[in-house]
């Protein structure tokens, strides 16, 4: 496949947010910004965890470096408030002046509940109704919506200066009704460990097909893909799966990983020299993605930085 018109993107997540050396977390975020722009690519995407907040960090990171777009990958719809991010988002729009992308997920039952102390409504339903929700808050639209799990009553006008163009919504979505209602509802998804292979027969055709019926524009696909040039492949393995243990656990993650024939989140990683991360990466355009997100690449050093980014910049 041609990958002209293709995008790159880096994730930064929570690794560069725990360096035990950090004194600052902006800063810090800052600085990879302008590395990630010096190299030529021009996205970069804030996971939301439980330290910073991830549409705040995107919109000073994107203000402090113009060269860039940014992005959520992603913030949880529970327990936010739909009021809330909608707020949050139009705010990071007009400090980035348009270059704001909000992406959203269900998160994960089994660390949500336990770590808000509130029981998940229905996922599916609420994703449902948390994107009819916000589409129009983000718009500016102060009309209120009631739903079975959750109601939207705006208090005051919710227009943000500034805060355009539209905020596009990309959903966090792998199973096929998240990509139904994805595809229904938002301007795309996100997928994170979802393989070529995924992408090509489930991913793709069901979110493309779900645009298509709504009447919407063919959605923007951006695959997550833990990637590292490096001349030590195994070391970066075995510090890459520290890193994506977690997702093990999951089970939206684990049918993902086991339907490209996988048994790790960890087997998902690209590593070894230029020619190998390349064709690794270009396997994921093939499949249908529009844009590539390359995650992972902070937990290593500047040089194997620079090499990863440097091949996300010639794709």
């Amino acid at each position: 496949m041609n990958t002209v018109g293709k995008k790159m993107g880096v994730f930064l997540g929570g690794t560069f947010a725990q360096d035990p050396g950090l004194t600052n977390l902006v800063d810090r975020a800052v600085e990879l910004a302008h590395e990630v722009a010096d190299a030529g690519i021009r996205t970069v995407w804030f996971g939301q965890a439980a330290d910073y907040d991830a549409p705040q960090l995107a919109a000073l990171v994107g203000r402090a470096e113009p060269r860039i777009g940014v992005g959520t990958s992603v913030v949880p719809t529970y327990p936010r408030h739909p009021l809330l991010l909608a707020a949050a988002a139009k705010t990071a729009q007009a400090a980035t002046t348009g270059r704001f992308r909000l992406g959203v997920g269900l998160g994960a039952r089994t660390v949500l509940e336990p770590q808000f102390g509130m029981p998940y409504p229905p996922q599916i339903k609420h994703l449902r109704e948390y994107l009819i929700a916000l589409r129009p808050l983000l718009d500016g639209d102060d009309a209120p919506f009631v739903g079975q799990t959750l109601t939207s009553r705006p208090a005051g006008p919710t227009t943000v200066a500034g805060a355009v163009p539209q905020v596009p919504v990309l959903v966090a979505a792998m199973g096929p009704r998240a990509l139904a209602a994805a595809g229904e509802l938002a301007e795309g998804t996100i997928p994170f460990l979802a393989g070529p292979r995924t992408l090509a027969e489930q991913i793709v055709p069901a979110i493309t097909e779900a645009a298509a019926a709504a009447g919407r524009p063919a959605p923007q696909i951006v695959a997550g893909v833990p990637a590292v040039v490096t001349d030590d492949a195994a070391a970066a393995r075995s510090r890459v799966s520290t890193a994506l243990g977690f997702y093990d656990s999951i089970p939206s993650y684990r049918r993902v990983i086991a339907s490209e024939g996988l048994s790790s989140a960890a087997d998902l990683l690209i590593a070894g020299d230029e020619d190998t991360v390349t064709a690794g990466l270009r396997r994921y355009f093939n499949a249908g993605a529009t844009e590539i997100m390359v995650t992972h690449a902070d937990l290593f050093d500047a040089r194997d930085r620079a090499r990863t980014w440097a091949i996300a910049r010639n794709l």
